[in-house]
């Protein structure tokens, strides 16, 4: 793919860095044609050079540069544009998916006569294989190495089919197992800030380092400075074979961050809270830039956890400019001295650059003195539900007092072969794990410390604690060491148990059978605090009914503590070696001790030489087997990866727009229903349909491995769409777990097993939902397995960005309900039938449509919906049955 137009509005200019020159687009130049740009957010200065560098590629024209420089006209606008982030990034669990797309492609273009090299990355992609660790083993010296072993056991089939697409495939790139997370390497290795690349006639053009992910915080790279965001797999694809991403130029949201923060406060406890303030003032579909004095002071680390969080917080991306801050991390992480000079050059030359006396204009605007943050805790279930540590132990009280009678008494139950009870609160899942915090000096430091101190005084974790320690870059366990801080981390379970994203994917691995079976034999309200970005139900354990977020100091204390009925601000974590309580703030470092810890343990050297050689992986990755060939020799036996039927009898052209009628509810939902309800990444259960499934074919209950390892096989997918263990389904009142109701029979039955009776006699379905349908993960296997049911539309009172857009590039028709109208108004049991009207003749950009429903006394009544296919490409897509199947008939018509 060129990385560049004809250059029809002049705007293209050289730039002298140094000894090199580099040509750029212009931002002034632009200026002097359009208007004044110097008050566009940086996200919005960015899609212009975007724009500028694509125009006259006849995807992007010059109205589209206009549309951008008038956003500030209104500070908002409807103009759709296309936008062509520079690279790709994809991780395992949706990576493996997309490959299996890429080569059922390649067979489908072979199939219809046609060349299979045109199936090709045209974007460089990097792949980091980051979430197939689990931590079966914890608390050991050598628990990295036995859950490494055990990693390559199960996934040998997913790893072999994954290095021949390394090796079919052009500008594709695989980070293999061990290396850390990709947000990560991304930020400490990947990313260069300001990307160059050769234009038609070989002269070098400089241009900002942006991206799309197929994990939905990929979002943490804007702590760089660098534009990103996370989309479905489907979206990577199709932007890595050329098609430009669709979208609305959208509204920019301005967080000023002042002031500093106080004595013992964590990053952690900042992005909680600002998750916390951006959830409520709701900027889904938006961007967000942070900007005020406070920057000066806040390192990138601490940035880039804010930027983290912004699928948490609903925004596409949390963006922080470039400034002094950005140069001298990419110093102390090994950049190479030419590239840092031509990212401030580039950056001042062309008004990137972040200036606390500059002020852009902003669609809206918030404010935040960070020195009145307050160490906090979020759950039990939500991101956004913040708990000040201080109310902790009341709002957990509060929360489960119908749910769990314990929770207020002290209910235990003996533990097999122990000499401890299970009681209820305690904390049986301690894990400093995640992209979000990982890898941030301070706050692992300020784990280490603490846990320094804690054995210095005698303290031990709880021996019903399952502890682990999972950093985001091998950088990490090199500093922890050479503070001398890991043998305390160790000593308390936090042995290194891998580099990736372990227990906040749902990769916690089994409790102990002693310990599982005293939970179950009360169904005690257990609880996990983990130091990730998720805390959905059913997602860390199935164990586990309540999941905190914390900073992992806290996590490390709660593992100490073992109850989330213990106050950490009052009561003592235990005793000394004399008898005597030690509380919290008895170990708890202070700020110059974590940062006078920082600057004798980190060098710039530790980063080069763990990135120097970091594509060529541990010795069992060299050791795999390679198959060879263009297209990839399906093995029908699989239970990994299959062949999926996207583009099984795919006609050449698209079929015409049709109305829905008669469909089914298959699920009737409440509010905040989570990708991870959809389709779940965690443990497959026995008795499940994924779960007869991988028996019915030889497999295991010890080797069904996770959903999320199993996504290159659509047959345990679709099994395992709206299989959640938490996902309640208001057609079936009482019940839990993946169930629905067929009609008009009343039988009951799995979800599954419903819609493919359904299926059977021909009847299409819906869903029916609330607010914030789709929140959380970017998995397209929520929009694949709803589509493969049989799911027609998805009625919700409002969607989550990345969702919406996955279902429309599946082929699902998002509707939205208007006027604060929802399930309730109407309502619905299950027992209705819908007819979706009004589309037949054709589909325009969030046109209204009505929606019929049919009782089953045969009365019916009309509600008018809003159709969520915001885009004149998402109209393409969903005409042409999904958005592959778009790209693959342009391919052959290429030909």
């Amino acid at each position: 793919m060129s990385i560049c137009g004809k250059d029809n509005l002049n705007t293209r200019r050289t730039l002298k860095v140094g000894d090199k020159s580099f040509d750029y687009y212009s931002l002034k130049a632009a200026s002097e044609k359009f208007g004044d740009v110097s008050k566009l957010p940086f996200t919005l200065k960015v899609v212009l050079e975007n724009l500028l560098r694509y125009e006259d590629d006849f995807t992007v024209k010059t109205d589209d540069v206009k549309a951008v420089v008038d956003w500030l006209k209104a500070r908002k606008s409807s103009h759709e544009i296309n936008y062509r982030p520079a690279r790709v990034l994809m991780q395992d669990f949706t990576g493996v998916p997309a490959v299996v797309d890429l080569a059922a492609m390649r067979d489908a273009v072979v199939n219809m006569g046609g060349d299979a090299q045109k199936v090709n990355p045209l974007s460089p992609v990097d792949l980091v294989i980051d979430h197939s660790v689990m931590i079966d083993f914890f608390g050991t010296d050598d628990a990295l190495d036995k859950n490494m072993e055990v990693e390559f056991e199960r996934n040998g089939e997913r790893y072999g089919f994954l290095r021949w697409g390394q090796n079919a495939f052009n500008n594709f790139r695989i980070v293999p197992p061990g290396a850390g997370i990709c947000h990560q390497v991304n930020v400490e290795h990947l990313a260069k800030v300001v990307w160059t690349g050769e234009d038609a006639d070989g002269k070098t053009v400089a241009y900002p380092d942006t991206l799309v992910g197929t994990d939905s915080h990929t979002t943490m790279v804007n702590g760089l400075a660098v534009l990103g965001w996370g989309v479905g797999g489907l979206e990577a694809e199709a932007a890595m074979l050329g098609q430009p991403i669709s979208m609305l130029i959208p509204e920019v949201v301005g967080f000023k961050l002042t002031g500093s923060m106080k004595e013992g406060i964590t990053a952690t406890d900042l992005v909680l809270r600002v998750v916390q303030m951006l959830r409520e003032k709701g900027v889904v579909g938006k961007f967000v830039e942070f900007y005020g004095d406070a920057l000066a002071n806040m390192s990138l680390p601490d940035r880039a956890t804010i930027g983290n969080m912004a699928p948490e917080y609903g925004a596409t991306c949390g963006f922080f400019p470039i400034d002094d801050e950005t140069l001298n991390y990419m110093r102390s992480t090994g950049r190479d001295e030419d590239q840092i000079a031509l990212v401030e050059a580039y950056a001042k030359e062309q008004g990137m650059w972040g200036d606390p006396a500059h002020e852009a204009e902003y669609t809206a605007t918030l404010e935040l003195d960070i020195s009145t943050v307050e160490p906090a805790l979020s759950g039990p279930k939500r991101p956004q539900d913040r708990v000040l540590l201080k109310d902790a132990v009341t709002s957990f009280k509060d929360t489960f007092a119908d749910m769990a009678p314990g929770v207020d008494a002290d209910r235990s139950v003996p533990v097999s072969n122990e000499n401890f009870d299970m009681k209820d609160g305690n904390v049986v899942i301690a894990a400093i794990t995640s992209c979000t915090n990982t890898s941030n000096p301070s706050v692992l430091i300020a784990a280490g410390l603490l846990a320094k101190k804690a054995v210095e005084l005698g303290l031990k974790s709880k021996p019903w604690v399952k502890t682990s320690l999972a950093p985001g870059s091998l950088v990490v366990a090199d500093y922890l060491e050479k503070a001398g801080l890991q043998d305390y981390l160790d000593q308390l379970g936090f042995n290194v148990a891998g580099f990736g994203c372990t227990t906040c994917i749902g990769n916690s691995g089994p409790l102990s059978a002693p310990i599982a079976g005293a939970i179950e034999d009360k169904d005690m309200l257990v609880t996990a605090v983990l130091s990730g970005n998720r805390n959905f139900e059913g997602r860390i354990s199935p164990h586990v009914k309540a999941n905190y977020l914390a900073s992992p100091p806290l996590v490390v204390a709660y593992a100490l503590a073992g109850n989330l009925k213990i106050d950490l601000n009052n009561d003592p974590l235990g005793t000394d070696k004399n008898g005597k309580d030690v509380f919290m703030k008895d170990i708890w470092p202070t700020n110059k001790e974590i940062a006078d810890t920082i600057a004798t343990s980190i060098s710039a050297s530790m980063y080069k030489d763990r990135y120097d050689n970091i594509f060529a992986g541990p010795k069992p990755w060299q050791a795999i087997e390679v198959t060879e060939g263009e297209t990839f020799l399906w093995d029908n036996n699989s239970t990994y990866v299959q062949n999926p039927p996207y583009f099984v009898n795919m006609a050449k052209e698209p079929g015409d727009f049709a109305e829905v009628h008669g469909a089914r509810p298959l699920l009737i939902l409440g509010d905040s229903v989570t990708t991870d309800h959809i389709s779940p990444a965690g443990s497959i259960k026995e008795e499940s349909p994924a779960g007869e499934y991988l028996k019915d074919n030889g497999v295991a209950v010890r080797d069904f491995n996770s959903y999320g390892a199993r996504r290159g096989n659509h047959e345990v997918m679709m099994r395992g769409t709206f299989a959640n263990i938490r996902i309640r389904n208001e057609m079936a009142p009482g019940t839990e777990g993946g169930v629905s109701v067929h009609y008009p029979s009343g039988d009951q039955g799995w979800v599954y097993d419903v819609a493919m009776r359904y299926q059977a006699e021909g009847t299409p379905l819906v869903v029916v939902a609330g607010k914030e349908y789709g929140t959380g993960s970017s998995r397209d296997w929520a929009a694949k397995g709803t589509n493969l049911l049989g799911v027609k539309a998805v009625i919700a009172e409002s969607f989550e960005r990345i969702h919406r857009t996955n279902l429309v590039c599946m082929g699902v028709l998002p509707l939205q309900f208007k006027n604060g109208e929802g399930r309730e108004t109407y309502k619905l049991d299950g027992s209705e039938t819908f007819d979706v009207l009004g589309i037949a003749d054709g589909i325009t950009p969030l046109q209204d449509v009505t929606v019929r429903i049919t009782r089953k006394d045969g009365s019916t009544e009309e509600c008018i919906a809003t159709c969520r296919i915001d885009t004149e490409n998402e109209v393409l897509y969903y005409q042409n049955g999904g958005i592959l199947q778009f790209v693959l008939r342009n391919m052959m018509k290429a030909a």
